[in-house]
């Protein structure tokens, strides 16, 4: 593959750019691969990169039912964060957040990342003590972020309104290098490193079945014929419960919408992340000028990726009584991912009752953030063949333990 620079655009344009390498191949299946992951979302991808590169292994297969990044790698708001509470997802989350630092660089491949900081408020006396409980938990762990005054919240986002009629801003939690990167980017850079040492990204090619012997999983049954594997590592989000289904086992997961949506594009208003969870909207504005704008997941079980009304009429009202200026925006388009939420709101990274099949799945609404770390700790869990230190506490098993990792209660957010 060649090399992007300022060079090779000059070079390119004699030729009406038409000279152009493909970012990466699409091969047919081979008949066999030493891994097999389902699902070329960032996780997936990632995971095959980073066998690669950290693991040297590279007869992997990535195989994907529709389009690279089509999931919710490309159906989320972008935000990276690590300022959690529990030392389990502060570790991973922040792994995620330096690999996102020098991603660019890495795949000579412009991911766009932003650290423009991400900043929690707190509009309750309760919120306020929570934030302050993770500022220490994060000041203890290295993690740099401070807690903020309302001048100083002010100060960095001047549209803010500090006195809402129902929740007046009593101080946040600022993480300075927290921020967005471009979601369909990360996937692509990803892809593009991940063909570049030698592994099958395969698009439009389903998994319909997972064979299995005595001594675990033999191979995958696809769209595109039967491929033999000894291992598999399923990372597919919404469809994990489906996916896990068709291997033979069952998941403690629930797929559910998250919507988001983007207003029509303005000039620049904020430029840094603000999270609201007391009313639970989220707001940035992109590079185009359009605010970012998310909230919840809905209330209830289903797998499309519309938006809804209801969705709207929530988010944006919660969002007016902080932000008064966006109630003047046009909203611009709508769109929702299929997420899959674990009972704890944390990850599943691990080991599955099939020898030789592995997981990762139960990101909920925060697994664009933790792309990398995910990545690294999943390939070397299938490299290795059980969990390394950042993705043991995640582990299956868990739940017929009783370790929770109970990021929502503790940090008030899962997100």
């Amino acid at each position: 593959m060649g090399r992007y620079s300022a060079f090779a655009i000059a070079k390119q344009a004699f030729s009406h750019h038409k000279g152009w390498d493909r970012a990466w191949p699409s091969p047919e299946p081979k008949p066999e691969y030493d891994v097999v992951i389902v699902g070329a979302g960032g996780h997936g991808l990632a995971t095959a990169y980073y066998l690669a590169k950290n693991h040297g292994v590279r007869k992997v297969a990535v195989i994907e039912k529709g389009w690279l990044g089509g999931g919710n790698t490309g159906r989320n708001t972008t935000i990276i964060r690590s300022n959690y509470l529990q030392p389990s997802s502060m570790a991973i989350f922040e792994k995620a957040r330096s690999l996102y630092e020098d991603l660019s660089q890495e795949f000579n491949y412009n991911i766009m990342f932003s650290p423009r900081g991400v900043l929690m408020l707190a509009q309750t006396e309760h919120e306020l003590r929570a934030w302050k409980r993770t500022y220490h938990a994060n000041r203890i762990a290295g993690i740099e972020s401070e807690m903020v005054t309302p001048r100083q919240i002010k100060e960095i986002v001047p549209i803010i309104n500090l006195s809402g009629p129902r929740y007046p801003v009593l101080g946040g939690l600022w993480q300075p290098r927290g921020g967005t990167a471009r979601h369909d980017a990360v996937a692509w850079g990803y892809a593009r490193g991940a063909a570049e040492m030698g592994v099958d990204i395969i698009q439009q090619c389903e998994v319909t079945g997972v064979d299995r012997d005595a001594e675990g999983v033999t191979g995958v049954q696809t769209t595109k014929g039967a491929i033999r594997t000894k291992k598999l590592c399923i990372v597919v989000a919404g469809n994990s419960g489906v996916m896990a289904e068709r291997a033979g086992f069952r998941l403690p997961v629930e797929s559910v919408a998250l919507q988001a949506l983007v207003s029509e594009p303005i000039k620049p208003a904020m430029d840094c992340v603000v999270m609201a969870n007391t009313v639970h909207g989220y707001m940035s504005q992109s590079d185009k000028g359009e605010m970012v704008i998310g909230g919840g997941a809905d209330g209830f079980n289903n797998y499309t990726q519309r938006g809804s009304f209801h969705h709207i009429e929530e988010t944006l009202r919660a969002l007016v009584e902080t932000f008064p200026m966006i109630s003047r925006l046009k909203m611009l388009r709508q769109w929702g991912g299929v997420v899959d939420m674990t009972g704890d709101r944390s990850p599943i990274i691990g080991t599955t009752p099939v020898p030789g099949v592995f997981i990762n799945c139960g990101w909920g609404t925060g697994g664009f953030k933790a792309i990398p770390g995910s990545g690294w700790a999943t390939a070397e869990m299938v490299a290795k063949g059980t969990p390394g230190d950042l993705a043991a506490p995640f582990s299956l098993d868990r739940f017929t333990e009783g370790r929770m990792i109970d990021e929502s209660v503790a940090a008030a957010v899962a997100h």
